[in-house]
């Protein structure tokens, strides 16, 4: 009933596992599935004149899944990625770290600026931040924090209730099994390589802050972006005339 080419394209945008389920009722288990870094294409260019080498992107993400960023706690981890919707690419560009020391007195505030300091390294207005658990009071400490620095932003309040491991699975797997998914170079400098081989959908002890950080960046609904924002420069009309 159906072309065959539209059975591939069908299985390229949904990825193996879940074609071979849904489509194909042959079910494959949870814990037979892994993130392979090997399937992760790496890329040198920046984001010049909305392209990435050949790639026309369509559009940006930016999401922080917050922690108090201290010692034996979760990581708080900010993921950028960009899209090109039309060859359905991924580009996870920049992927933000951050630590505080244990006595910081305003851990949610100074990471703030560091996210700030982000942001406006890339050109950024538009984020988008976890509010489950701490999170919660995450968005107003950030516009005012913003406020005082005069920076104008835009944020996105995004409530999680799937398990972690399930939106990560569901998120990134089937990116990687269809080839959709790219990552700068510089990527290779965090743990997030090393957070993809130790993570298990079962669970597992180990930190996969940064998996979850690219995992909602990719969820979320992108916005729009130039990449030659930084050169816009004010025009004043000229009305010195005669009609």
């Amino acid at each position: 009933m159906f072309p065959l080419e539209k059975i591939h394209e069908m299985e390229d945008i949904v990825g193996p596992r879940h074609f071979s389920a849904q489509m194909m009722l042959e079910y494959v288990s949870e814990e037979r599935i892994h993130l392979d870094p090997g399937a992760v294409h790496f890329y040198e260019d920046d984001i010049y004149n909305n392209r990435i080498g050949d790639n026309i992107i369509t559009g940006c993400a930016f999401y922080w899944d917050p922690s108090t960023g201290q010692q034996n706690c979760d990581g708080s981890v900010c993921a950028l990625i960009y899209r090109d919707d039309k060859n359905r690419n991924v580009f996870v560009h920049d992927i933000l770290y951050m630590r505080v020391d244990d006595d910081d007195m305003h851990p949610l505030s100074n990471q703030c600026d560091c996210v700030l300091n982000f942001m406006q390294q890339h050109h950024l207005t538009r984020i988008g931040i976890e509010i489950n658990g701490i999170g919660n009071a995450l968005p107003e400490i950030m516009r005012n924090v913003a406020l005082n620095r005069k920076i104008q932003i835009n944020i996105t309040q995004i409530s999680n209730h799937t398990k972690k491991e399930t939106r990560i699975l569901n998120t990134l797997e089937p990116l990687l099994s269809t080839g959709h998914l790219y990552m700068h170079e510089k990527i290779k400098q965090t743990m997030l390589l090393s957070e993809m081989l130790a993570f298990s959908p079962m669970g597992s002890k180990e930190h996969d802050d940064g998996l979850d950080a690219v995992a909602g960046a990719v969820s979320m609904v992108p916005g729009p972006f130039r990449s030659d924002a930084r050169i816009l420069k004010q025009i004043r009309a000229n009305t010195e005339f005669k009609i």
